[in-house]
């Protein structure tokens, strides 16, 4: 399978969902963290350093689909 018409479309897909599911993941966890810290603040810090721990983590993932979507997109190691 040599045809390259639906290598922007896949380059798209692996990069659009995974930044969906990462923004979608950050925006819970930050919601989860503002609840949390409202009932307890004396944990504040405890909570935003695992929150920054595991943001980073998501994000992360989300890079590196980033980073092989457009080395896809370059390099085209299928065609």
């Amino acid at each position: 399978m040599t045809d390259n018409n639906l290598l922007p479309l896949a380059v798209a897909l692996l990069i659009g969902i995974p930044a969906l599911g990462s923004c979608i993941g950050i925006g819970l966890a930050s919601m989860k963290l503002l609840e949390a810290s409202a009932r307890q603040p004396e944990l504040m810090p405890a909570l935003q350093t695992k929150f920054f721990l595991a943001v980073g983590v998501t994000d992360g993932a989300f890079i590196i689909a980033t980073g092989i979507g457009l080395w896809f997109a370059t390099a085209n190691p299928f065609g």
